[in-house]
């Protein structure tokens, strides 16, 4: 099993919708900087270091359950990812989004990510070396 990641994420006024909620496109934005903090500080192969090497995630899939809302008030929203498998060229991340206050869940899903040749743009197999170092 891989392990559990938080990242801390400040719920701002412009992430509001009509409703006084954080609004559904948010969490996608929130989990995607979880994640490039968690890259540098936790897997210790940040994103620039991809595109030295010539290679990029994309997103090609993601899905969202939404629980509670998260408001302004809230203040702050944690972020848990969990890389939970790799296939070729694919890597699948659980991620779960609380509330900070009270640690209840607000929102889970998960996101497939693909490993793609800025060469070439096209999808590649993940390499070994990468496999070893979000294996630890």
């Amino acid at each position: 099993m891989y392990s559990v990641f938080e990242s801390e994420v400040r719920i701002r006024p412009d992430d509001i919708d009509m409703n006084n909620h954080v609004h559904s496109s948010k969490y996608i934005d929130y989990v995607l900087m979880a994640r490039f903090e968690q890259m540098t500080n936790n897997y210790k192969m940040s994103m620039a270091e991809f595109i030295e090497k010539g290679m990029n995630w994309v997103a090609s899939e993601v899905n969202i359950k939404f629980k509670r809302e998260l408001k302004f008030e809230d203040g702050y929203a944690v972020i848990r990812t969990q890389l939970a498998e790799i296939n070729g060229a694919q890597a699948r991340v659980n991620f779960w989004v609380l509330k900070k206050s009270t640690m209840k869940e607000a929102a889970s899903g998960f996101f497939l990510y693909t490993l793609i040749s800025l060469s070439s743009g096209r999808a590649m197999r993940i390499p070994e070396e990468i496999i070893t170092k979000y294996s630890r």
